[in-house]
């Protein structure tokens, strides 16, 4: 429940720059064996979903944000997630991570996977770290690349709830750093929301990862945005996030572009939304 209560925190917060709205949605799943499927979903859903209401009942936002709340029936959990947002067209999916023994064409797992090359909106993918009292600082590593402002907006949603600063850190690879925290910078400045504390800071290092290690024990959250090369999957966890989420204990936040993702229509149905 701490996990999913977290979840809801960072959701809440990135409504409050927005909408207002959250909505909390739990997939009960109906697999071709279960013996759930001689039920039809309404059935399902009234009668044996316990656990599933009891969880979303719990789960509480912060005051000036509107819940929604929902229990959906679906083959798999990924398919219920990517109807949700395909019925309500949020403007970001949060979802939580687990680290866990994983196949090696798996980067999150199957789930989180398949919503990071197809949920056609925003997405954020959090692992819940160790528990801190309150939020002091936000980590905002950079390098360039599409999904800047998409961690630009967790970093300063996070950081006006808790009065908190935002560090924008990049490490010096190839003489591009000082422009990658300029972009960063400019990202938060562009977020349309409360005004945070934002500093910078460039950071030498033969080892990218050992580098945002040793700045993110300084910090209560990390906000890191995809890369730019690489398969868009392999690309949000690529060697160095991955890396980076297995040796450290903060809270860690992958953000992840909705523009990036490619399908039928997708351009044009963006566009008429706007």
């Amino acid at each position: 429940m701490d996990t999913v209560q977290q979840l809801v925190r960072t959701a809440g917060d990135l409504a409050s720059l927005g909408s207002g709205t959250v909505r909390l949605v739990t997939v009960a799943v109906k697999r071709s064996d279960s013996p759930f499927r001689v039920f039809n979903d309404e059935t399902i859903v009234r009668e044996f979903a316990d656990s599933s209401h009891e969880l979303l009942d719990r789960a509480t936002t912060p005051e000036d944000v509107a819940v929604e709340r929902g229990v959906l029936v679906a083959r798999s959990a990924t398919k219920g997630l990517l109807a949700a947002v395909e019925e309500t067209d949020p403007a970001a999916l949060v979802v939580g991570w687990r680290a866990q023994e994983r196949r090696t064409d798996a980067v999150f797992g199957t789930t989180v996977d398949a919503l990071v090359e197809r949920a056609p909106c925003d997405l954020y993918v959090e692992r819940v770290g160790h528990e801190a009292n309150g939020v002091d600082s936000v980590l905002l590593p950079v390098a360039g690349g599409p999904h800047v402002e998409t961690a630009a907006r967790a970093a300063t949603a996070i950081a006006a709830r808790n009065d908190a600063r935002v560090l924008v850190f990049s490490v010096e690879t190839s003489g591009d750093a000082a422009s990658f925290v300029a972009e960063g910078r400019d990202a938060l400045a562009d977020v349309d929301g409360p005004d945070v504390p934002v500093e910078t800071a460039v950071r030498e290092s033969d080892d990218v990862t050992d580098a945002l290690v040793t700045e993110a024990a300084a910090h209560d959250v990390v906000v890191l945005g995809a890369t730019r090369k690489g398969a868009l999957r392999r690309n949000l966890a690529g060697s160095v996030p991955r890396k980076f989420v297995d040796r450290t204990d903060r809270t860690v936040i992958l953000a992840r572009n909705g523009d990036v993702v490619d399908g039928p229509l997708r351009g044009l149905g963006r566009l008429l939304r706007r």
